[in-house]
Formats: structure tokens, sequence, C-alpha cells
């Protein structure tokens, strides 16, 4: 190790590979990548203070160290999967191992193939957090947090549930009215709080549960808060310059006539910005004519693949012959300006300020907002104007309450399979194979959570399809916002149109009702454990299993295999606005049957064990990062989690109404007002953060970049990298490199 300007540190030849794949993973700019030489790993240390070069030295150390056990886990992975486990579907089943080169394609059949392992189970269990965090972003993170989370809550909530709160539902005297003949039938009443005498003393034990149950989560839902805030300004503060953290988007730009677009935001910015505005790019759209024209080369180039398979894919690059891509825009007469433009600065300080600054008179006008990564930019949706934005918000919202009520029918038909009685009145004929035993438990326990599931899959990609059409102008914000509407939709449809069983009005006047809330809830909730705790079985058991055999997406590669060639293949982003309203409705139902019918938490727990092992092995080796956000996924965690504890006592609060214990009644009242109060409290300490950095994490980042080696270049090529990659002349080419070679290739203007 020398001291000075270079830090040189020997390494093994193994892991240098790995490093350089790990640049790749982080999507860095080649002029940031650390030279490598043949038997070195090379640190350059700008000179600055030293208390500044150790601490830069210190991360960047703590980071190797993570990326070389990260790469060591991938490639035993990799050996597990691809040499012992379906060789011929590894598109399906390890996708995002073949793409950074750590899996091959074995030929020769090997009997071990055809035995069970468990080895996939520890190479998800082993990486740490830090791994995981180098590997797939603080999304996935977060992701596996809210699994963490959800099983600290329960396994306490299932400790008191089982061993306290069973024991005193059983005490009950309901069991002298009980139907021992019908056992089967009605077990389950027999362990819910319905079995306990009306006005006895016991009823205080259910309130100290909800009490406990309350303080347990809101003290781990501050502690997550508080570490997913500061896991996130320090990983903003170990990442190196991105282009969004210096970009901004200004939309609903005022064009004078005989004005263009980018003359005006050059002025505009050049004299209110002199000091940090930079450069700026026009956002143009492709009119409807060439779109047409793309699909229809897109479908001749299937149908030439599907007649002769090429071996010998071809990327896309961005062609400039006199090294002026300007002049490339220029000349292509398909495209039309739209009044928005990313414009760079110099820094990320100059770019904050720029978004939180009101830029003119009119508040409709100079419209600013956070650039998103460029590989996160939504480039076929550019809202023009504020109206345009506003008005596809109303459209949004009409069309969400449409699909809900829509989607009231398939519940409907749930309500009616799960009551025989019902059935056999509108259906006489069925009454014969109704009273057989197999077919009526079929048809009330497996048959309506199955329709459930079936319908419930297509609800998050019209969500998504539907907040695509919102105004967003990146695919995170459109998961985030399809993530929001998927929650409620669920709550509302699967929770509470089950519960009350009712139809779209009747659920209105009674939520109007706003006094006779809980007393509804206390008499229609106990009554569907049964159907919940089915449905947490078939939905999440069955659906989280399915997620690691890939089921879709095996059926779909086998359709699509004669059409593709052998080395043809994408590595899927993970579904965040699908997975985590699954995560969270079921939390809702942990807390909302743990004093009721505590028997559900235990197979909400396995539930959340499946979850944990198996998401880990999909995010390390299935799904790629196609965005980061931030963790900006959990203030949606944190107050889904408010409303089902508030909604917990609520019901808490209608069943000892209904029990007539007037003292326990009242003693329920301040708890959701304690519950408010502490949401209130969380949201002006940390959600702050999720919004905006602060001006100390700013300048501190553009001190310590602002001697980097590349930071000139990198500067000098903003511009380049928010162009359209669908707005560009495109040639082909027969590039060998499959696996590493970009996409996307720009050259710095001279």
């Amino acid at each position: 190790m020398r001291i000075g300007k270079w830090y040189v540190f020997q390494t093994l030849p193994e892991i240098l590979e790995p490093l350089e794949e790990v640049n790749k993973l982080r999507y860095l700019p080649a002029f940031f990548r650390p030279p490598i030489s043949p038997n070195s790993v090379t640190i350059t240390i700008s000179p600055s203070p030293i208390i500044q070069r150790q601490a830069t030295l210190e991360r960047q150390i703590k980071n190797l160290h993570v990326h070389i056990s990260l790469m060591q886990r991938k490639i035993s992975s990799a050996v597990e999967i691809t040499n012992l486990k379906q060789p011929g579907n590894y598109k399906v089943y390890a996708p995002r191992l073949l793409a950074e080169g750590r899996a091959e394609r074995p030929s020769r059949f090997k009997i071990l193939r055809l035995l069970p392992t468990a080895g996939w189970l520890k190479n998800a269990w082993q990486p740490s957090e830090d791994e995981l965090l180098a590997h797939s972003g603080l999304d996935a993170v977060v992701f596996m947090r809210i699994i963490t989370f959800s099983l600290k809550v329960f396994t306490i909530a299932g400790f008191i549930g089982i061993f306290i709160l069973v024991p005193v539902n059983c005490s009950g005297t309901q069991l002298q009215i009980f139907d021992f003949a019908n056992i089967s039938n009605n077990s389950l009443e027999l362990f819910s709080i319905s079995n306990v005498n009306n006005g006895s003393n016991s009823l205080w034990i259910h309130l100290g549960a909800v009490y406990l149950l309350t303080i347990i989560a809101c003290y781990f839902l501050y502690s997550e808060y508080k570490y997913i805030s500061q896991k996130r300004i320090d990983y903003f503060c170990s990442l190196e310059p991105q282009p969004n953290q210096f970009t901004i988007l200004v939309s609903n730009i005022p064009v004078p006539k005989g004005t263009s677009v980018g003359q005006n935001v050059e002025n505009f910015f050049t004299q209110n910005h002199p000091a940090t505005y930079l450069s700026h790019v026009v956002v143009h759209r492709k009119r409807k004519i060439w779109t047409i024209a793309n699909a229809a080369k897109k479908l001749l180039r299937k149908t030439i693949n599907f007649i002769k398979v090429r071996h010998e894919p071809q990327f896309i690059r961005i062609i400039d012959q006199n090294g002026d891509a300007e002049a490339v825009v220029r000349k292509d007469r398909s495209r039309e300006e739209v009044r928005a433009a990313f414009v760079s600065f110099k820094s990320r300080y100059g770019a904050s300020v720029a978004i939180h600054m009101l830029q003119a008179n009119n508040p409709t006008q100079w419209l600013t907002e956070q650039a998103p990564e460029p590989q996160d930019v939504y480039w076929p949706f550019f809202s023009s104007t504020f109206m345009g934005r506003w008005i596809s918000k109303l459209v949004v919202i009409v069309s969400c309450a449409l699909l809900t009520i829509v989607f009231l029918i398939p519940v409907f038909i749930v309500q009616g399979l799960t009551n025989l009685a019902q059935l056999e009145a509108y259906f006489p004929f069925l009454e014969g194979i109704l009273t057989m035993s197999i077919v009526s438990q079929v048809i009330t326990g497996y048959l309506p959570n199955l329709i459930l599931q079936v319908s419930l899959k297509i609800v998050p990609p019209i969500m998504k399809l539907i907040s695509s059409a919102q105004g967003y102008i990146c695919i995170s914000e459109i998961e985030r916002s399809a993530c929001h509407k998927v929650i409620w939709f669920t709550v509302w449809n699967v929770f509470f149109a089950n519960v009350l069983s009712a139809s779209a009005f009747s659920l209105l006047f009674i939520f109007l009702e706003f006094k006779d809330i809980p007393s509804k809830l206390a008499v229609s909730v106990p009554a569907q454990a049964s159907f919940f705790i089915a449905y947490v079985v078939t939905l999440g058991w069955t659906s989280t299993s399915s997620e690691l055999f890939r089921v879709i997406p095996f059926i779909g590669h086998l359709i699509t295999k004669p059409f593709s060639s052998k080395d043809e293949f994408t590595v899927p982003s993970f579904p965040y606005h699908q997975d985590i309203p699954k995560i969270l409705f079921f939390g809702l139902l942990g807390f909302t049957y743990f004093f009721l019918a505590p028997l559900i938490i235990p197979f909400l727990l396995g539930y959340f064990s499946l979850a944990y092992i198996i998401y880990r092995n999909q995010l390390l080796n299935v799904y790629a990062p196609k965005y980061e956000s931030g963790g900006k996924f959990w203030p949606v965690v944190h107050d889904t989690t408010i409303f089902s504890l508030v909604l917990m006592q609520f019901i808490a609060f209608g069943i000892f109404t209904l029990k007539k214990l007037p003292r326990s009644t009242t003693a329920t009242i301040p708890l959701p007002i304690l519950t408010l109060l502490f949401n209130e409290y969380c949201r002006k300490r940390f959600l702050p953060i999720f919004t905006a950095y602060s001006t100390e994490t700013l300048l501190k980042k553009d001190r310590e970049d602002q001697n980097l080696p590349g930071m000139r270049r990198f500067l000098g090529q903003l511009g380049m990298m928010y162009y359209d990659p669908a707005l560009v002349p495109l040639t082909y080419s027969r590039s060998q490199d499959t696996l590493h070679e970009p996409l996307l290739h720009t050259q710095v203007r001279g």
C-alpha cells in the first residue's frame, strides 16, 4: 500500500471480474470505473484533506469486501442452478445469472438433475443485507424488511394469541350450546372471541392484548422508519455521481411565437440560474405514423425469426456520423417537440434549488420535478400542459371506481358459493349434488378462493396501465401509484365486500353511517374467519410457491420458444406493485383477526416464512433492478400498517360494545387517537427524507465529488443521457459480446 494519490490493494485475479461485474450492475458510467491491472485493483483518491480521503477509502474497502463475498455466493448459486436443475429452462429460472455471465448452459445430462436438492435454500439464506443492497439495490432491501417486520410482529402476536387468547376463548360458556355433532364445521367458534360470554371480565385480556400489539407494532414501525431513512441517506452518499442527481424535468414551458422550446429554456435558465445551469435536452415525441411503422417492423422481425432462427443477436445503436447528436434530431422529421425539457446543473445542490423554488409568477408554468434515472424514464407519455395532467388524474379516478364496481361481480359469486342454502335456493336442481360432503367442502372451502385468486391476478397489470396514463414520467412512480391503487382495491373488494356481503351501494351507505361501522364490523368480521384462513392458504401459500416455480413465465417460455432465438431472452424486473400489496393485505388480516380468531396467525407466519426465503432467491437469481427509487415504498407500508391498526381498534370497540362491557369500550377510545398521533409524528420526522435530500447531504456529496478525475467528462455527457432511444435512427450490429455490450452508445461532443 502506497500513501499519497494512489492506493493499491494486492488481490487475487479471481476477484477482478466480479468487481467489474459489480460496476456494471450499479449502472456506473465507464469513466468512473477504477483502472484494473492484471494483479491489482487501483482506487484513485484525489488530493484532498486527510479525513475526507480516509472516509472515502474506508467506504470503498467496505464495498470491496461486500462485492467479493457477493460474487462468491453468485458463483455458488449459478453452479447449483445450472448444473443440477432445468438446463433447458435457464431463461425462466436463472435469467439474471445468465445475463451477468455467472451461469453456463450445460449440455450433458446428469442424473442429479432429477433429484430434489435444498442447495438453493442455503444460497438464498446466506447473503447479508449489505450484499443484497449491492446486488439488487435499496428497494429490494426495503421489500425484504417488510417481510421481516411482519415476521417480528406476528411472531409475538402468535405467542399472545395461541397461548393466552385461545385458552381464554375456549373457557367461555358458549360451549353449553355448542353443536358437538357438527364440530367439524363450527370448530373455529371454539377458539374465537364469539365463545366468550357477554359481560365477562375475560374480555379485559383481549383489550390488554390489543393495547400490547399496538405498542409493539408502533415500536417496530418507528424503528424500521428510522433505520430505512438513515439507510436511504447512506446509500445516496455511497453512490457514484448519477445523471438524475444533477438533472430536473421542466414541464409546461411557455413558447412565444418565433421561438423554440430549446431557445426559451436556454434563455430562462441562463438568466435565472447563471452560476449552476449546465445544459438541457428538449423532450420530443414520435408522430403516430412512426409508431405504426415501428410496430410493423417488429412484427416483420418476429416473422423472420420464426422462419429462420438467428444465432447472433442484434443490438440497437445510436449512430451519429458527424459527431453531433443535435444534427440527428434536426434531420428527423418524424418527431415533434413537447413543451418539456431535461435541464442539467453543475451540482446536486443547484438542481435541488431549482426543483423546490417557484420558477415563475404563474405557478402553472415552468413546473419542475426531480428527473428519474435515464433507464427509469417512461418515454411514451409526457403531458405537455398542466391541464392535461389534471384531466388525466380525473380520468384515472373514474376508471378505478368503475373497475372496483365491476370487480364486485366475482365477489358476489364467491359469497354465493360460501352459502350453500342460498345456492340451493337459486339452483334447486343442484340440491342432490350439493348434499354430498366432498362437493360441499370443495365448493364452500376451495372454489371461492380459487375464483378470487384468478380474478385478482389481472388487477395489478390493469392498475399499472391506468397509472401510466396519470401523467407520471418514470416507471418507478407508475409502479408506486399502482401499488397504492392495488392496496386499497384489495382492502375494499376483498375485505370489506366479503365481510359485509353487500353491493356497492349498500357498502357506500354503510360507510356513510359512521357511528354504526364498529358494530357492523364486529358482527361480520368474526363470521368470515374460516374464509380468510382458506384465503391465506390458497392465495398466500400457493402463489408464493408458484413464484418459485414461475409457472406463468414457464408457460409463456414454452409458447414463445419457436419464435425466439437460442440466445434471446430478457431479465425481468421485480413487480413491486403486485407483491407489496399482497404482503400488506395479509398483514391487515393478521391485525384484524389477532384477537378475534387467533388461529389465523400460524397460517400467516407460514406464509411470511415462505415469502422470506423464496423472494430472497428470486431477487438474487431471477430479477434485475430496472430502477432505484431509494426505498420510497416504505411510506406506503407505514401508512397501510397504521390503517390496519386503526381498523383493528375500531373492530375492538364494536366487539366490546356487543359484548356489553362498557368500561372496556371506553378504554378503547384512546387507542386510535394515540395511533394517529404517532403516525403524524412519523410523517413529520421521517417522510421529508423520502421526498428530498437535505442541504447538508447534498453539499457534502458535492464537495466529495468535485475533484473526481471523471467529473468533467461526466458533466459533459449529461445532455446525452436523456435522449429517447426510440427517437434515434437505428442500425443493427452483429456483435459477439452478447452479455456486456451496452444497448445505447453515445459520443461526447468535442
